[in-house]
């Protein structure tokens, strides 16, 4: 090997070296902050997500918890998971009493819903069917899943509080989640069952980082994503993710995603959970993943994204911290919502 090629191979060893170097900094070290962090939002651009399920994991009373972000925070904005093993725990028989005093509270204060309906919804392990479901066949399960939906969808058209239906939560996500094969099929009958029933526009949402949104775009009104900066694997632990906003921006065109029906439906604003229960997570643990200045980062790059809305991932978890440990997440959101 002559001297010019031994140089040449050198050089394209540093490279590497350095761009190696340069990927580590960025995904493991790199703050990756938007500057500056003023948190100025335009009007109705902040909800929330609120999950029953949610508050009850973390120990607290779920009304308690409601009010205190309809009275104290004042979110105008919520997305409701309507939970199927919650509405209809014995097959036929419907209770929708938790689900009319979260929509009545909320109306009384001018609240606007997103409501979810299907198998699949937000919070672990995302499919939350009844047990009875378990020993249906494919047929029974079809007619089971659009007799639920239809039964929602009925039931709540007519309240003017509601602004949007949610079909499913992420349906093109399998990575994630405890939950039987994706039936295509299926999915686009609970689409056409909503949109035979109601006017009002239907959102598909999809994966931030692990979906084209190809699929999810065409099959609604309104696209909504997730959106995460910090993440945990067992392989490489915790990973920042260094995209910059127009990231985002590209990839919605791409997809033939228009502005106007773009909207940032889970915002991550909690702390990621290797292991265990939020609860149980260490002050330093949950600085890995959303520290306050994380947090507040977050909440700016939504802004800076500047899609239709946000609805921001966490709120029970704030007021757990409220409860129990560090008020300031409450505190930055309350002068967020203000």
């Amino acid at each position: 090997m002559n001297m010019k090629k031994i140089f040449l191979l050198k050089v394209i060893v540093v490279a590497l070296i350095v761009l190696i170097g340069l990927l580590i900094y960025f995904l493991k070290f790199a703050k990756n902050y938007p500057s500056p962090r003023d948190l100025n939002s335009k009007k109705d651009f902040f909800g929330v997500t609120f999950s029953t399920k949610f508050s009850e994991e973390l120990g607290l009373d779920w009304k308690e918890v409601y009010l205190a972000i309809l009275d104290d925070l004042q979110v105008k904005l919520v997305r409701i998971p309507f939970y199927w093993d919650e509405i209809e725990p014995v097959q036929g028989s419907y209770d929708f009493s938790d689900y009319d005093y979260l929509i009545s509270e909320g109306e009384s204060r001018d609240v606007k819903f997103i409501i979810t309906v299907g198998r699949r919804q937000p919070r672990w392990p995302e499919c939350h069917a009844p047990g009875w479901l378990i020993n249906q066949n494919d047929s029974d399960t079809r007619t089971a899943t659009l007799a639920m939906v239809k039964t929602v969808v009925e039931r709540y058209r007519d309240r003017d509080s509601v602004e949007y239906w949610q079909v499913e939560n992420e349906p093109y996500f399998a990575a994630f989640g405890v939950c039987p094969p994706l039936n295509e099929a299926l999915l686009a009958e609970e689409v056409e069952m909503v949109r035979s029933l109601d006017d009002r526009p239907i959102i598909i949402t999809g994966s931030g980082e692990m979906s084209s949104w190809r699929k999810e775009g065409k099959m609604g009104d309104i696209f909504g994503t997730t959106l995460y900066r910090v993440v945990y694997n067992s392989w490489f632990g915790y990973t920042k993710y260094p995209l910059p906003v127009s990231w985002y921006k590209l990839k919605a065109k791409l997809a033939g995603i228009s502005s106007d029906r773009l909207m940032l439906l889970e915002l991550q604003a909690e702390p990621w959970v290797p292991n265990g229960n939020m609860t149980q997570l260490t002050k330093q643990e949950i600085d890995r993943s959303m520290s306050v200045e994380q947090f507040k980062a977050n909440l700016q790059y939504a802004i800076n994204l500047d899609w239709q809305r946000s609805y921001a991932w966490g709120v029970e978890w704030w007021y757990w911290q409220k409860k129990f440990g560090t008020p300031e997440y409450w505190l930055i959101a309350k002068e967020l919502f203000k």
